[in-house]
């Protein structure tokens, strides 16, 4: 933004420095706007994944996803939203599960040839 302000605060008196109203500054809000994930926060994540594997409602995410009918995979966001709490987490969720399949599928293909 802009350098930080080097004023006193007002005394309440209405002429000479530091003059004016006596207010209490409000606090500003954390900005929620999503940024772009670091090179290392991604590492970190893909190790964590790898270690851990996947929960169980995630491995049910998985099935669903496979099947691959439309049915399944509109079943699949209503069981994500169920277990996250919210329509935005659990198409979130079942993004990164589709991702994950495809990427199972590729690598299942190289392997085959």
């Amino acid at each position: 933004m802009g350098k930080k302000s080097t004023i006193k605060p007002a005394s309440g008196i209405a002429v000479g420095f530091n003059s004016g109203h006596i207010v209490t500054k409000r606090n500003l809000k954390a900005n929620k706007k999503k940024k772009p994930i670091s090179k290392r926060k991604e590492l970190i994540k893909d190790v964590v994944r790898e270690i851990t594997g996947f929960s169980p409602y995630e491995k049910r995410l998985i099935e669903l996803i496979k099947i691959g009918t439309s049915a399944s995979t509109k079943r699949s966001l209503k069981y994500a939203k169920k277990k996250l709490g919210t329509h935005k987490r659990g198409k979130a969720k079942r993004e990164e599960i589709q991702k994950v399949v495809i990427l199972q599928r590729r690598k299942a293909a190289t392997e085959k040839h």
